[in-house]
């Protein structure tokens, strides 16, 4: 089998009354008819406190494609039930054309503020003038888009995936370093989503800190979506081709599972002949940390519910917010103290 071609990313881009909240999906279905709005497959989903607060927030994320997309969406359903805020709550299955119907029917509902996770940076202008046009409010969580103008959304909170590139990149750095290690580091990068701001972001930040380092290569870098089948896909690829590599640099937790499993499969000990760095800190990946398997482990929060209800509540009563905002964010190494004694991660 052939490893696929490298490719060339580009990365340098940054990046008054209401219809009944009962017959919302209804609604949807009706609108569907005429308007390409929504499909009526049971993805919408309404939650509510017994104080409801008034504030109903629509919300569209990307998909299920991981334990961690699984936490981040607990997150926002559980803070939104403890915040009596009613929750609008649809799963895009990682298309970008589910999230722009999903947005143009909130501004159908007249929501009082609509909250997204954007699956790529770029081609959202115009659903967010129709929402700006609308006086509806947009917050930016998870990923970040790339904009003409950036008034269309009120702000961002989430990761800074700079700083986990470049924490990735650190890690390695320094983990050669102390080995005495004086020949070329070869590695094999699997980014995220083509296009999707984490994936910029990390690549940006990881190649930021390796241009000082002229002995540390990317022999290999290709996309797996961020998803355990195409990391191991990849891996597998890689191992086939022949291509020799000391190191690899995951975009995600689920991408270095898959890849694990391939090069276990080959008789080679990750973590031991490979050096491993991934980010996100999905349980997984921590009880890999801890069995040796993986070297470095570079958080990725999901738990911004709580954040977002504050920040839905204060859009909806006309204030302004910071517009960027991250989530605090840790690292996790081989030899860490303590390592064994870490609370369950919950994803």
């Amino acid at each position: 089998m052939k490893a696929k071609k490298h490719k060339t990313i580009p990365w340098s881009r940054e990046i008054t009354g209401r219809i009944p909240l009962r017959i919302f999906g209804t609604f949807l279905c009706a609108a569907a008819l005429f308007a390409g709005l929504v499909s009526c497959g049971g993805r919408s989903e309404a939650k509510s406190s017994d104080e409801d607060s008034g504030i109903i927030l629509g919300f569209s994320q990307i998909g299920a494609e991981s334990a961690w997309r699984n936490c981040n969406s607990r997150s926002v359903q559980e803070a939104a039930h403890d915040a009596g805020v009613q929750l609008l709550f649809e799963n895009a299955e990682q298309k970008q054309e589910n999230q722009i119907k999903a947005i143009r029917s909130f501004i159908a509902y007249r929501v009082d503020v609509i909250a997204f996770v954007p699956i790529v940076a770029d081609g959202w202008d115009n659903v967010l003038r129709e929402a700006k046009t609308a006086g509806i409010p947009v917050l930016v969580t998870d990923r970040k888009i790339v904009t003409e103008d950036p008034t269309l959304y009120a702000g961002f909170i989430g990761t800074n995936s700079e700083e986990e590139g470049r924490n990735a990149g650190r890690f390695l750095v320094n983990k050669f370093a102390d080995e005495g290690m004086k020949k070329p580091v070869r590695i094999v990068e699997l980014y995220g989503t083509e296009g999707s701001s984490p994936a910029m972001g990390r690549a940006r930040g990881f190649r930021e800190i390796l241009a000082d380092h002229p002995e540390f290569s990317i022999v290999y870098s290709e996309s797996g979506d961020f998803l355990h089948s195409r990391g191991y896909e990849i891996m597998r690829s890689v191992l086939d081709s022949g291509i020799a590599f000391d190191a690899v640099f995951a975009h995600n937790d689920g991408m270095v599972l898959g890849a694990l499993e391939a090069m276990k499969e080959s008789g080679i000990a990750p973590g031991k002949d490979v050096a491993i760095v991934t980010i996100d800190a999905e349980q997984a990946a921590i009880d890999a940390l801890r069995a040796g398997e993986v070297n470095c482990v570079i958080e990725c929060n999901p738990k911004t519910g709580p954040a977002i209800m504050d920040l839905a509540k204060r859009l909806a009563a006309g204030e302004k917010i910071p517009r960027l905002m991250h989530v605090e964010e840790r690292v996790f190494s081989e030899g860490d103290v303590g390592l064994d004694e870490l609370a369950p991660r919950g994803y």
